[in-house]
């Protein structure tokens, strides 16, 4: 029988996993798109990850099974102010969300998502938005099985 899942807000002491899961999300990338992701890299430096998360408006969630990480969605407050043609919504932008390759499958990325809805609710969020790269179909399938649908399409022109 599977352990049930914790997720809490990521502090310090969760860096070397979510280092960890930040190379196999990146590694998904660089697969996709050589051209655009450097092989073997990771997003963020470990002083990056401790100024992320300090910071409130860049909330970081991870999920535990048997006391270790088994995935983190890295989340950012934003909003546009003073914008003319803008409304001043609250979104939450879910950044970065990986689940650990051993871990896939065992409900882990929906409860993180679940979880990162219920927090943008309780800080009066209008919506939830993110990105999936064009060929990462395992993860636009996974969103769409949430309940996602698409907002705005980005293009490109090789050159």
């Amino acid at each position: 029988m599977q352990q049930p899942l914790t997720i809490r807000r990521a502090v310090p002491a969760d860096i070397p996993a979510l280092d960890r899961l930040l190379y196999q999300v990146h590694k998904v990338h660089s697969d996709i798109r050589p051209d655009l992701f450097r092989p073997g890299a990771k997003k963020y430096t470990d002083g990056e990850l401790e100024d992320i998360l300090a910071s409130d408006g860049t909330p970081v969630f991870v999920a535990l099974r048997d006391g270790e990480v088994v995935g983190y969605a890295f989340c950012v407050h934003q909003q546009h102010r003073n914008s003319l043609s803008m409304t001043g919504i609250r979104t939450l932008y879910i950044d970065d969300l990986c689940v650990d390759q051993a871990a896939r499958g065992g409900g882990a990325g929906t409860a993180l998502y679940r979880h990162v809805l219920d927090y943008a609710r309780t800080c009066g969020c209008y919506n939830v938005t993110l990105n999936v790269w064009a060929g990462n179909v395992n993860a636009q399938a996974f969103y769409e099985r949430l309940g996602l649908s698409v907002q705005k399409t980005g293009l490109e022109q090789i050159l």
